[in-house]
C-alpha cells in the first residue's frame, strides 16, 4: 500500500516500504530549479529509506529545459549512481519534447549503470516489472 511522502504543485511522492519502491507522479511542467530541488529531494528519500525500486510516471510531465538537463548529466546522475536504487520503471511522457529531453539526459550521461531502466506504457505493465525480484534482472 502506497504512503504519501510529499507533494507540490509539480510532483507527488509516495511509496511502497515493504516493496522498496518509491513513486513519483509529475504533474506538468517544472522549472529547472524546482526539478533540481525536487531530485534532490527525492533522492535523499531513496537513501534515507533504502528505495531499491523507482516508478517515474512522466505522462504529464513537460519539456525539460537545457539548464536541468545539463545539471541532471553532471549533478544528479553520478549521486543516483551511488543510491540503493537498482530498477527504475518509466511510463512515458505524453510530451514529445520531454521524451527528447529524457534520451538525450540518457545519451550524455552514459546511461544509468547497474540500475535497470525500462519504459512502459501503463502502469500495470510498470510495476508489474518492479515486483519482481531485482537478482532477475541478471538473466535477462
Amino acid at each position: 500500500m502506497l504512503k504519501l511522502y510529499y507533494e507540490t504543485e509539480a510532483i507527488r511522492v509516495s511509496y511502497d516500504e515493504e516493496l522498496q519502491l518509491g513513486v513519483g507522479e509529475w504533474k506538468g511542467f517544472v522549472s529547472s530549479k524546482d526539478m533540481q530541488a525536487i531530485a534532490l529531494r527525492s533522492l535523499e528519500f531513496v537513501n534515507q529509506y533504502g528505495i531499491t525500486r523507482w516508478l517515474a510516471d512522466r505522462r504529464k510531465m513537460k519539456a525539460i529545459r537545457q539548464q536541468a538537463q545539463q545539471w541532471t548529466v553532471e549533478e544528479f546522475i553520478p549521486r543516483l549512481l551511488e543510491s540503493p536504487l537498482r530498477r527504475m520503471a518509466t511510463i512515458m511522457s505524453e510530451d514529445i519534447f520531454n521524451q527528447m529531453a529524457i534520451e538525450q539526459i540518457l545519451k550524455r550521461s552514459g546511461g544509468l549503470g547497474d540500475i535497470a531502466l525500462r519504459d512502459f506504457d501503463s502502469l500495470p505493465k510498470a510495476m508489474e516489472w518492479l515486483k519482481r525480484p531485482i537478482e532477475a534482472d541478471n538473466y535477462i
